[in-house]
């Protein structure tokens, strides 16, 4: 996936349009909420159906072109190796409070199921490290999840 993605990510510095380097960065950002999803080895029906709610308002994208991006993501998982090939490209691109609502949409899958498991935390955590977010940041991301649990 590492090697598609730098594909991918090559070709978007020379990106011809706006529509392409947008689907680029979505696609590093949906990686990176798969990699919550796949934390602790099981793919929940809560997070199958909370992963599309999430992209649609966190990264304001149509139905279809979520379930594009979920399934070139998916597709692409299995030669992830390293987080920062996905954090580079949003560090340049997102705002800070773009990647304080990345994080928070990560919180959200990594509680979907009812627990958190600790590696799940570990890859919020690491990605928050990577997007240069404070601590603080990060721990009122969490709460913030938490506290919209149903």
């Amino acid at each position: 996936m590492i090697a598609k993605l730098k594909q991918l990510l090559a070709s978007e510095r020379q990106a011809v349009s706006p529509q392409e380097k947008a689907k680029h960065l979505n696609l590093a950002a949906v990686s990176l909420l798969l990699e919550v999803v796949y934390a602790d080895e099981t793919l929940s029906d809560e997070e199958l159906h909370l992963l599309p709610s999430l992209l649609t308002t966190t990264l304001s994208l149509a139905p279809g072109e979520v379930d594009e991006l979920i399934a070139t993501a998916q597709a692409n998982h299995k030669d992830a190796t390293s987080l920062y090939e996905f954090t580079t490209e949003i560090n340049q691109q997102f705002s800070l409070a773009e990647k304080q609502q990345l994080i928070l949409a990560m919180w959200k899958l990594a509680y979907a199921d009812g627990h958190l498991c600790r590696y799940e935390d570990q890859i919020v955590r690491r990605t928050a490290d990577l997007l240069h977010l404070k601590h603080s940041e990060l721990i009122q991301m969490r709460n913030a999840a938490i506290n919209q649990l149903p």
